[in-house]
């Protein structure tokens, strides 16, 4: 019963997200369309890391309770992701609150090139989940709040 519960609690989840992004999109002016997850891969502390197929933008996913050299500041899951090019900037989320844009980083580098999102697929991690089309990245939580980036603009929610 309980496995049962949980299947459906995180069924909704999963579904709200999706809502979410979509709004996003739409929010953001993308059209309406079909997208295809992807699965990437943790490091021993729950780590993800990744970048888009243009190779500009490049995030990574901190699970909650953080790593042996990095915590979140209220101990919760976070995303952050780096957009290179023309100016190096930083959009953080939590597992709670408005997302962040970030222009003056001060330690700039970010992700492996080990794994890469498909574009037209979306990553779940942990609480948010990813979107990746060649117009950009959006990232975002069940309740609405994510950020959205690309060589032309940054926006946060």
């Amino acid at each position: 019963m309980l496995a049962i519960n949980r299947r459906r609690r995180v069924a909704v989840r999963n579904a709200l997200v999706v809502a979410a992004i979509a709004a996003l999109a739409v929010l953001f002016g993308m059209p309406a369309k079909a997208y295809e997850a992807q699965q990437l891969a943790a490091n021993d502390e729950g780590v993800v890391e990744f970048v888009t197929p243009s190779g500009n933008i490049g995030c990574i996913y901190i699970p909650a309770g953080g790593t042996s050299v990095y915590e979140s500041l209220d101990g919760l899951a976070e995303l952050q992701c780096d957009r290179v090019e023309p100016a190096y900037v930083r959009a953080i989320l939590g597992s709670t609150g408005k997302g962040q844009v970030i222009a003056d980083v001060g330690d700039p580098g970010c992700c492996s090139m080990s794994q890469q999102i498909k574009y037209d697929h979306v990553v779940t991690l942990g609480p948010f989940q990813c979107l990746v089309e060649r117009r950009g990245l959006t990232c975002a939580r069940a309740d609405g709040h994510g950020f959205f980036l690309s060589r032309a603009l940054v926006q946060a929610k």
